[in-house]
């Protein structure tokens, strides 16, 4: 009974959003309280909901520090010599600039951190894709590409909990799956490429100008700006009067310092997160901003996009806390182990692979790598499969959990990118499946995971 809740929760979930009947937020508050109510619950639901809410609490304070520190760097003008060095080097191509946008993705996900990837990324790349009327659903695509691989990076997330629970260290874990990511990169660089020859023709760069067309998403107009022809106006940036007084350009590089070190301290885990960030954002309001008066206009420039995506984060924190206080996620792990026929035991690496994706998206990543995989663990044992086995194949699903609405980090993308959400998961959702079946079939070709 608490599976089909659970499973029928989540799917009335991502049906509303999906349709537009709710908005993302309302139906992370209402959708589980509702659940809960029905299911027998109300007494229990308000612990739950705030045990929800303590657990995500430090990623919901990360977040909102991290988009004000990343905001006065960008208002300070850190990342304008990156954009011009993109705009040279790209001079007006689209598949330049997407292509650029994964690389940069690829580097700075190194950190393995997504919502700092986000934020650097989107920060650098937007203005380049609003000037030459790129579709920003390519952006926020290439951004979870990426980092759906490379969150299988040993301090990613999901590696590690797939070690602790399976006791086991990288050598066994990440070092197999190596060859595996780098053909997964070479895919997202593909898809990259494919959008850019998209875009070239959208915007009618190969085309006469008249035949060029405005950008659609989905049937619908985008409504983006008009894009700009390929010629020296795009190799700088142009800017307002009030965003140049914003500029620093004598502080740039003890900005590009106080950046990287905050860089190196996050993989370092030299204090949490949120600490980090708090601090960082500090330093950056004192050291470009001294005048409280301008710290209070920077303040009230960038609160609207914290205070959002900190609603968001708080609410999934209320859909996770009733998901789990409730015992749904057990039940569903239950169910789902135990519908598995036994023939099909031999499979269950491949099996893993093809379900992690699903199973991720619909769950959390604790919920799955604590509560199902020692299952599926125990059951592929009886059939002579080892726990290094299971854990790669678990691994792979991971380019389709990033799209999940109970990733925060997500909704930080979407947020800075200025995208719908449903229209994210819409757009990237079947390139996110091509890169887990090509890292499968990757494993499966090599022998990283035996068919």
């Amino acid at each position: 009974m608490l599976a089909l809740a659970g499973f029928a929760m989540i799917i009335t979930f991502m049906v509303l959003i999906m349709t537009n009947r709710l908005s993302a937020i309302t139906a992370l508050l209402l959708v589980p309280v509702a659940f809960a109510v029905l299911t027998g619950f109300s007494a229990q639901m308000g612990t739950m909901m705030l045990d929800g809410i303590r657990n995500i609490a430090p990623t919901g304070i990360m977040l909102v520090f991290a988009i004000l520190y990343f905001g006065l760097m960008t208002d300070a003008g850190l990342f304008d010599p990156v954009i011009s060095r993109i705009q040279r080097v790209a001079h007006g191509d689209p598949m330049k600039i997407i292509i650029g946008t994964a690389l940069l993705a690829l580097l700075v996900s190194l950190d393995g951190d997504g919502a700092t990837t986000y934020i650097i990324v989107v920060t650098a790349m937007l203005p380049l894709y609003r000037r030459l009327g790129i579709n920003t659903l390519i952006l926020t695509c290439m951004n979870m590409l990426v980092g759906g691989v490379m969150n299988i990076l040993p301090w990613g997330g999901p590696t590690a909990r797939a070690m602790s629970v399976l006791h086991l260290d990288s050598t066994q874990l990440f070092n197999p799956l190596i060859p595996a990511m780098l053909v997964g990169l070479a895919w997202v660089f593909f898809v990259a490429w494919r959008f850019g020859k998209q875009e070239r023709k959208r915007l009618g760069l190969h085309q006469e100008p008249n035949q060029a067309k405005k950008p659609m998403v989905f049937g619908i107009t985008a409504g983006f700006p008009a894009p700009l022809p390929p010629d020296d106006e795009t190799t700088h940036i142009a800017l307002s009067p009030e965003d140049q007084a914003l500029r620093r350009p004598r502080l740039l590089w003890i900005n590009a310092l106080l950046t990287i070190g905050l860089m190196v301290a996050l993989v370092r885990e030299l204090l949490p997160l949120p600490v980090l960030f708090m601090v960082a954002f500090a330093l950056a309001a004192l050291l470009n901003y001294p005048n409280l008066a301008q710290q209070r206009q920077r303040f009230a420039a960038h609160a609207s996009n914290a205070l959002s995506v900190a609603a968001m984060v708080f609410a999934a924190g209320i859909f996770t806390g009733i998901l789990s206080g409730t015992h749904m996620v057990d039940a569903m792990a239950h169910t789902f182990v135990q519908l598995v026929p036994t023939e099909l035991g031999p499979r269950f690496p491949v099996l893993t692979g093809l379900v992690s994706a699903p199973l991720t998206f619909f769950m959390s990543n604790d919920a799955f790598y604590f509560g199902i995989l020692p299952f599926f663990t125990k059951a592929a044992a009886q059939f002579g499969i080892t726990a290094a086995t299971m854990g790669k194949a678990s691994l792979l699903g991971q380019p389709v959990h990033l799209l999940s609405p109970l990733v925060p980090s997500t909704y930080l993308l979407v947020g800075l990118a200025g995208v719908e959400f449903a229209a994210h998961q819409r757009f990237t959702l079947k390139w996110a499946c091509g890169t887990v079946l090509v890292m499968l079939l990757t494993c499966l070709l090599l022998g990283i995971v035996p068919w």
